[in-house]
């Protein structure tokens, strides 16, 4: 009796109907035949809901229910997550389902009405957009189910406790993937980059033999030594990528529920998978008062997993980056020529002064590409009509910030340093093409 007692909620319907009746009650002071016909009706109002209940409560399982959720949540990403019910009731009824969603989602109203067939299985499908990492924990799937009669609710309780940890977007990865493997590059933003000459790594000049290549013919040596001569390829040697993310305070700055620093994890799980598929060694690691999350550049099957997991545990905080430490630590422990992608943001020229000769520094030993993002909100703002004096204030600000970004692309390109500035939602696209482009040069 007190499960029944707990699953049992009076729906809006009754409390209507039980107000018109002490309604009319209070207007039968007048009319005195009214009150027979009240009487009546209060006592078919209590008839009808004991109906309700037993309709409700006959069957011991009326509702069969469960959540369905992925292994991991994708970030920032819409994840699909699936809601089984089946009605065993003999009558078509109402379900209204409240699932309590992890507490990171902030989302205390959320809802699913529908009315599935009697005897029939039902699945629903919702999408959640994780915008943090780490474990999400769902409460109880609440199914609340009413009949035609509709006086009252019986509650339903399935799955009690679920975690879903909420990984760097694989999604993407694979979408990406696919991608830069097909020739539809271009109809998602991205150029396909033909590359001039070879895509062969250049060895030695040869005597020619019977067989080799006319077209490697080097017409210089040839002449000098008065016979025929011909270059000699070999195949492209693997060369090591580095994502470099800086996790300090300027990588905070939220755009569209994700922060930069988020969008960098994403862009370097992209970035690593396809520079692996690519051939090359794909390795990562993460700054800010010091330099930690190192995975070494390696070409073999479990660097994937390796990055996956470690950009999954990567912690931000909000300290000063200290690019001084960063150069110091890829000068130990990187002696190769290697492509790096530092993802890190300047808002102002002086902040990068700052940085700019330990760049030069490492830039004088690596392909360096400075990746830095633009202000879409700033961008939104100069696009807005002036109504008023303070709005050519604050749009002159704007303006002079916007500026100082592109002043920053040409300080940096000045010291032959390559950047990439883009919006947040593009990072991942801007980045690939910047690889890829790379590669078709052959400038690493």
């Amino acid at each position: 009796m007190k499960k029944i007692f707990k699953a049992t909620f009076l729906t809006k319907r009754f409390f209507q109907v039980l107000i018109a009746i002490v309604l009319l009650f209070i207007l039968a002071f007048f009319f005195e035949r009214l009150e027979d016909y009240l009487v009546l009706g209060f006592f078919i109002l209590i008839g009808l809901l004991v109906v309700d209940l037993f309709l409700l409560y006959l069957p011991k399982s009326g509702v069969m229910g469960s959540r369905v959720l992925p292994d991991k949540f994708s970030n920032g990403d819409e994840n699909p997550v699936e809601i089984r019910l089946r009605n065993n009731y003999s009558f078509k009824a109402s379900y209204r389902i409240i699932d309590e969603l992890p507490v990171q989602f902030q989302k205390r109203d959320f809802k699913i009405e529908t009315t599935p067939e009697k005897g029939k299985a039902h699945t629903l499908t919702y999408t959640a957009r994780p915008v943090e990492r780490g474990e999400f924990h769902f409460g109880s799937l609440n199914v609340f189910v009413k009949s035609g009669i509709g006086l009252v609710w019986r509650k339903y309780i399935f799955d009690h406790n679920a975690m879903v940890p909420n990984y760097p977007s694989f999604l993407q990865m694979r979408k990406y993937e696919l991608m830069a493997f097909t020739n539809k590059l271009k109809d998602y933003g991205m150029k396909k980059i033909r590359r001039i000459g070879h895509t062969m790594e250049f060895e030695q000049i040869k005597d020619y033999t019977l067989g080799d290549d006319v077209r490697n013919i080097n017409w210089k040596a040839t002449a000098k030594r008065n016979q025929l001569m011909i270059n000699q390829f070999q195949d492209e040697k693997s060369q090591p990528v580095y994502s470099v993310i800086d996790k300090g305070r300027v990588m905070k700055m939220p755009f569209e529920g994700l922060k930069l620093v988020d969008y960098a994890i994403n862009a370097t799980l992209v970035i690593s998978n396809i520079a692996l598929k690519k051939g090359d060694k794909a390795g990562m690691f993460s700054f800010s008062s010091k330099v930690d999350n190192q995975v070494m550049a390696q070409k073999r099957s479990s660097q994937m997993n390796l990055i996956l997991e470690t950009l999954y545990n990567l912690e931000t905080d909000f300290r000063e980056s200290d690019f001084s430490r960063l150069y110091i630590d890829i000068k130990r422990k990187i002696t190769q020529r290697s492509l790096l992608l530092l993802y890190t943001n300047f808002e102002t020229l002086d902040a990068l002064h700052r940085q700019l000769p330990y760049l030069q520094a490492i830039a004088k030993n690596h392909l360096l590409v400075v990746v830095f993002f633009e202000n879409t909100e700033l961008s939104q703002m100069l696009e807005e009509p002036v109504e008023n004096t303070q709005d050519i204030f604050t749009k002159t600000i704007a303006e002079k910030f916007a500026y100082e970004k592109k002043l920053i692309v040409n300080e940096l390109n000045k010291f032959g340093i390559q950047t990439i500035l883009t919006k947040p939602q593009e990072l991942t696209v801007n980045t690939i093409n910047k690889y890829l482009e790379i590669k078709a040069r052959g400038l690493l």
